[in-house]
């Protein structure tokens, strides 16, 4: 009894921790979010750039603090290599379908709301996880499907936020070609290190009891990131 209720505080104070680290992550991060130095190589160069617009692709997935959440919800429970793959793939599909359409017809989207909804497209994964929709409405939506609307939606803010910088049509199909090349080299590169840290917290006895606290902690994330943005959208 003694241990059990040692485990159980053990359990609340690794969910409280995870769930503040999680929320400043969300609330620190301005999805999509492109640096100053970037901004002024994006706005200034013509032509093809293959290389640099590679770089700037992968940087922007392993530093996207929304990718990185909705990656974790989406193989959080997921143990078979096959079944990581075909998740991973209907994201990059979705991802890369909108971002290249979006840049390259002019889509011209909110990005506060596009964000917004990327912010709860990781409180829904999270709510999956928990098997909210079967016990709170008796039904399971389609996971796959919903894996590729919301990577619509990830390509598609990106894509609305890469438009503000007035992209020069010199080059810009190959240019964006790279930078979503780019964004999926990123994306296997933070998926192999969020492999390597599930694969090692599977080991592990704490795994079974903080399941629950982890997805709990990633819906709030989720909440803030999706609050914040809706804020931004009310403000402006």
């Amino acid at each position: 009894m003694v241990q059990t209720k040692q485990q159980s505080r053990l359990s609340m104070r690794w969910a409280w921790v995870l769930g503040a680290l999680l929320c400043m992550l969300g609330a620190g991060a301005f999805a999509h979010g492109v640096s100053e130095s970037d901004k002024g190589f994006l706005q200034g160069a013509t032509g093809i750039h293959f290389l640099p617009y590679l770089y700037l692709g992968a940087k922007h997935m392993v530093t996207g603090y929304d990718h990185l959440l909705s990656l974790c919800g989406v193989i959080f429970f997921l143990y078979c290599m096959k079944d990581i793959g075909l998740y991973v793939t209907l994201f990059a599909v979705g991802h890369s379908t909108t971002l290249l359409l979006g840049v390259l017809n002019g889509w011209q989207i909110n990005a506060y709301l596009v964000d917004a909804v990327i912010g709860l497209s990781i409180v829904y994964r999270a709510f999956d996880n928990l098997g909210g929709f079967k016990t709170v409405f008796g039904a399971q939506p389609n996971k796959k499907a919903a894996v590729l609307i919301f990577g619509f939606f990830h390509g598609l803010g990106l894509a609305t936020k890469l438009q503000d910088f007035a992209l020069s049509a010199d080059g810009l199909v190959p240019n964006m070609i790279a930078f979503n090349i780019g964004v999926e080299i990123g994306q296997l590169l933070a998926l192999g290190m969020i492999l390597v840290a599930m694969r090692h917290w599977r080991t592990t006895g704490s795994f079974a009891r903080h399941a629950l606290s982890g997805n709990i902690a990633l819906m709030c994330a989720g909440f803030v990131l999706a609050g914040y943005q809706f804020t931004g959208f009310m403000s402006t």
